[in-house]
């Protein structure tokens, strides 16, 4: 019986305060010149550390270990990682839609922990899913398995393998998609007042504290033969300046854009050759100097549709401390680390770490954005394209065709095995030859080279009890000591290695599934299994005293009285997790849903002497049947924004989740699975704005979908800006919620995510892993040694070997599996919930409910933002625009044009330097003085000579082509 961990019950989190509080809110900033005209708008989210002035914090009781680089390149490069230079197998195909895929399968050792796996590349134009799929000896897997597991199971052409190793280069441009392993940011100096980009722009020099901060971010490196990243700088004849800052930070190559050290121009107040590397950096410092209380940075005072992102940093030197405030444009998904409160740094080391994590992850977030997901899908479904053209000749000859749909590694008659040897041998040389020119180009995600301090990460595992001898069945925390149900020794209580373990019921008492409830001095399980399985209760109180006094081990037969009557036949249960009001339990009996409360939370204390009984079993009453259409697989239990009748059951069964009304038995279907098999693993009840919302947990999919209530109001936030998914990459049996974490536990590994944007931090290999409890602290089992284990949470250095070296195993070994009648010693191991939850966090949360009473009315919490038309994010209106374009052409032009002439076609021009250039002009012609936007594509390079740039307009009223004549200089754009 396959036994659905507590990890559908988990202790929820709220999404939407957390990241108000910690991302920040999306505002409209509005930068106005001298005279208080209205310069330029844009919606940036801002954070700012927590905006909370009540709360008690005091600087530097934030946990630096809260800092991680989002899906690092060491994790998620698994081409180059795994595949380059190592015997593995690709497959071309195309889809039931005709587009062309490729599927790259290596059989690897994961980690050298002696645990093989198959790991899996599917490539197409929506981007590359990675999944790792477990290795059993005595069944291979068949290409088609692997793809059905990545939910492709029709085709118009099946997969078939492409044998010359050639392919490699091709696959590794398709990997380098991704984004860059080396980034560049622009620094730009402000002093203090500076309003406009040209005054930023125009500061010739720094000054000692910027000198200090530079210093501090990085080397400063001389230009002229730089052989390293140069991030688009001049390395041979100094036309880009003379030095620059440069770093190397956890295996990436960092060049910083600094406006000082960049040239300077006395006759150029735009400082051109300036804005053409920061206005096309999507990340950049701004460094500002003045206290706190000076005039304030605004992202709308730059002029750049390319920036993204702005760092703005203050140097106090009253406390040495920096102070960090960054806005993120508001299509840039949310990105951590989250500030720390307030944002003030007084370790130098800590902020630099801190700073160039935000920056980096900050960078990748903007690559998900809209304009940039875009143009990387083109690119990609281009190459993807291309390459199926190129191999589409080979198709007949070369192709083994017999191998498409055989096993991975299949077995050849000893003729062709000399081939076939000779065939990898040469696919291994070409694939080396890449890995070790992609190193020395310098463009390798080579890793943790330069990792600065070591430091504990906040989910490194505790030894609890190193030699465990039973198969755990389940079990939960109670206070510091761990009750586990065993598969034949009947429950146990542990705690940790010091003491014995103590027999609490004996193996007559087979309980599948358990909550310890200490607050209510309950303890829930269900025993046995088919007809005879029954929901029992117990008092903790009485248990304890049981032990105490007489180490009586209960039987089954002790626990008649502790039985819950109608629940026979239960397979499932599930309890709400935020149990402040009342306590809910739902019983599942087949596809009969059974709805039980408790009347009333007893008094704490020594009254269950006074009651007379041992047996909470009277205080619970049985409130309804509901009947369902299917038994349902997993259940979670969602309390509803008023709880009066709006309480809600989530249950998945076949191919669905349903939520189920506890008060009518209506059921409302939440989100329907399309794949062939489903596997569930969770539902996961989340709080967001004392609104609730689940995540949906099955295959490999991750799937947060908001709750609307029943009653019809709509939600707060709309459903697409809320509603998020990701992907594991390998299949979980248990899933837990650690706010800011969400952890996969899988056969042999967790995987270890955040939940705000399901960006992946690490993942830690465990042998034959098995998540034991995570109602609080979190405690799984593993075949590993105590020694071992805390290796395999350790930082994976194994690759770092040169390209050449084949994989050895340096790591500790572990024990072979067991030959017969020998008895497999369990290790346990807790993962304190302390270290993942964040201060901020308190669990369990409360329900909306009770937050009804605590807070505010809801109608305080909307923010005001829906005054301005959601549709797009240039959020001026055309009066607005009108003033700007106007006072734009008296700058310009001065305002000698007469611009209601027929003929005068006057371009009101932004010098945003970027990819592309975005010009707003107006024909004087038209009547209607419409504002026509036109898209001019140039050249993405950034070393691009804008006097050499052809420009093609999209809008009907202008010539098909025009060039432009005139120099940047002179600021002035001929349209011929």
């Amino acid at each position: 019986e396959k036994h659905v961990s507590s990890a559908s019950e988990d202790l929820g989190c709220r999404r939407g305060d957390f990241s108000r509080k910690h991302y920040g809110s999306v505002e409209l900033l509005i930068s106005s010149d001298a005279d208080g005209a209205i310069q330029r708008a844009g919606r940036f989210r801002v954070e700012n550390g927590s905006s909370d002035e009540t709360s008690d914090y005091t600087p530097g009781t934030w946990r630096r270990t809260d800092v991680h680089l989002e899906n690092p390149e060491y994790h998620t490069r698994w081409f180059f990682k795994y595949f380059l230079g190592k015997v593995h197998q690709n497959y071309v195909g195309t889809d039931a839609e005709k587009n062309p895929f490729y599927l790259s399968v290596v059989l690897s050792d994961q980690n050298n922990q002696r645990v093989p796996q198959y790991r899996a590349i599917l490539w197409r134009k929506t981007g590359t899913l990675k999944i790792s799929l477990p290795y059993s000896p005595n069944k291979t897997l068949s290409v088609k398995s692997i793809l059905s597991a990545m939910n492709m199971d029709r085709f118009e052409k099946g997969p078939r393998e492409i044998l010359n190793p050639e392919i490699q280069k091709d696959l590794l441009v398709l990997e380098e998609q991704e984004g860059s392993v080396n980034f560049k940011f622009g620094v730009l100096y402000a002093k203090d007042g500076q309003l406009t980009d040209d005054e930023m722009f125009s500061n010739e020099v720094g000054s000692e504290n910027f000198d200090k901060f530079l210093n501090l971010l990085g080397d400063a490196i001389t230009l002229q033969g730089w052989a390293g990243y140069r991030g688009g700088l001049d390395t041979k004849n100094d036309t880009t300046g003379i030095k620059s800052i440069y770093t190397v930070y956890q295996g990436h190559e960092l060049m910083f854009h600094v406006s000082t050290m960049l040239p300077y121009s006395k006759e150029n107040k735009q400082q051109v050759e300036r804005k053409r590397h920061i206005g096309n950096d999507i990340v950049t410092i701004v460094f500002q100097e003045g206290d706190d209380a000076s005039s304030s940075f605004k992202p709308s005072m730059i002029r750049s549709h390319f920036t993204h992102i702005f760092a703005l940093v203050r140097y106090n030197s009253q406390n040495d401390s920096y102070r960090l405030k960054i806005f993120s444009e508001e299509s840039v998904p949310l990105f951590g680390p989250p500030l720390p409160s307030p944002p003030v740094f007084t370790d130098h080391q800590e902020f630099r770490d801190f700073l160039l994590v935000k920056l980096i992850n900050g960078e990748k977030a903007t690559l998900e954005t809209p304009t940039f997901a875009q143009k990387r899908q083109r690119t990609l479904d281009m190459l993807i394209r291309s390459l199926y053209q190129d191999l589409m000749p080979d198709m007949h000859k070369n192709m083994l065709n017999r191998r498409s749909f055989s096993d991975v590694l299949p077995e050849s008659p000893k003729s062709a095995r000399k081939k076939e040897e000779a065939r990898q041998a040469e696919f291994v040389r070409i694939g080396q030859a890449l890995k070790l020119k992609t190193i020395v180009r310098g463009d390798a995600p080579t890793s943790l080279v330069t990792t600065g301090l070591y430091r504990k990460e906040p989910w490194e595992s505790q030894s609890f009890c190193s030699t465990f001898p039973y198969e755990i069945v389940c079990a939960d925390s109670w206070g510091q000591s761990f009750l586990v149900s065993t598969d034949t020794a009947g429950v146990m209580l542990l705690d940790g290695e010091t003491l014995p373990p103590v027999q609490v019921f004996d193996k007559t008492m087979v309980v599948k599934q358990m909550h310890v409830l200490e607050p209510q001095d309950l303890l829930i399980t269900r025993a046995d299994k088919g007809k005879d399985a029954r929901l029992y209760v117990f008092r903790l109180s009485a248990l304890k005293r049981g032990l105490e006094e007489r180490q009586l081990v209960r039987s089954k037969c002790d626990c008649r009285e502790n039985k819950l009557e109608k629940t026979k036949g239960c397979h499932l249960y599930s309890i709400n997790t935020h149990h402040g009001s009342e306590l809910r339990i739902v019983a599942a009996i087949r596809n009969k849903l059974l709805l039980i409360t408790r009347k009333h939370p007893r008094f704490e204390g020594p009254s269950a002497a006074a009651t007379g009984t041992d047996s909470p079993v009277e205080e619970f009453q049985y409130i309804r049947e509901i009947c369902l259409c299917d038994p349902p697989v997993v259940m979670a239990l969602v309390d509803g924004p008023t709880g009066e009748n709006d309480n809600m059951i989530c249950v998945a069964y076949k191919h669905q989740f349903d939520l189920i009304n506890e008060s009518t038995g209506d059921a409302y279907r939440l989100h329907h699975v399309d794949a062939n098999r489903v596997n569930f693993v969770a539902a996961i009840d989340v709080y967001e704005d004392g609104e609730a919302g689940l995540l949906l947990c099955y295959n490999y999919i991750c799937y947060y979908k908001k709750v609307c209530p029943f009653n019809g109001s709509t939600p707060m936030i709309q459903s697409n800006t809320s509603d998020f998914h990701f992907s594991w990459n390998q299949m979980p049996n248990a899933i837990v919620c650690a706010f800011p974490y969400i952890l996969a536990f899988t056969t042999d590994s967790i995987e270890i995510r955040l939940v705000v944007n399901g960006n992946l931090v690490y993942t830690a290999v465990v042998p034959e892993l098995q998540l034991a409890a995570s109602r609080s602290d979190i405690y799984f089992v593993s075949s590993a040694p105590v020694s071992s284990a805390s290796n395999c949470s350790s930082r994976d250095t194994s690759s770092q070997s040169s390209p050449q070296t084949p994989t050895g195993y340096e790591m500790p070994m572990f024990p072979s599996p067991l030959g017969d009648g020998e008895a497999a010693c369990k290790h346990i191991f807790k993962i304190p919930l302390c270290n993942l939850v964040g201060r901020s966090i308190e669990r369990p949360l409360k329900s909306p409910l009770v937050n009804k009473v605590l807070t505010a009315p809801a109608s305080v919490m909307v923010p005001p933002t829906p005054l301005i038309s959601a549709t797009h994010s240039l959020s001026l209106s055309r009066m607005e625009i009108k003033e700007i374009a106007s006072r734009t052409r008296k700058e310009l032009l001065g305002d000698t044009t007469d611009s209601t002439q027929p003929d005068s076609t006057v371009a009101l021009c932004y010098f945003e330097l970027e990819s592309y250039l975005s010009v707003r002009y107006r024909l004087g012609s038209e009547s209607t003085e419409a504002d026509l936007d036109v898209q001019l594509h140039c050249s993405t390079s950034s070393e691009v000579e804008p006097e050499k740039v052809l420009l093609r307009a999209e809008s009907p009223p202008v010539a098909s082509a025009f060039s432009l004549t005139t120099s940047f200089e002179e600021d002035v754009l001929d349209l011929k």
